[in-house]
């Protein structure tokens, strides 16, 4: 992923709400599953890390949860974090990206 593709969604992820919430458990096998789902409906997804989580920082979670799901990092900051992930069926949020716009 290019630096200008991450600023583009960093920008997408600006508006966004977490759909995603690690808590105590950390990322289970559940929670995994519920990335993988999200990322193939929306390819870009915001996810909170709850305090009591199993984790020292947001970035070690995500960097678990990204290992999981197979998806690349976008931004982190504070205890939310923004992952990617092309979509096997139909994707569309960098189409438009690669081709130099």
């Amino acid at each position: 992923m290019t630096s200008k593709q991450r600023a583009y969604l960093r920008s997408l992820a600006n508006t966004m709400e977490p759909i995603l919430h690690i808590g105590k458990e950390g990322v289970t096998q559940g929670v995994a599953q519920q990335a993988w789902d999200a990322l193939e409906a929306r390819e870009l997804i915001k996810v909170t890390v709850q305090r009591n989580a199993p984790y020292d920082s947001a970035r070690e979670a995500c960097g678990v949860l990204c290992e999981a799901t197979h998806a690349e990092p976008v931004q982190c900051i504070g205890s939310k974090f923004v992952i990617y992930r092309r979509a096997r069926r139909e994707p569309h949020l960098l189409d438009g990206m690669s081709k130099g716009e």
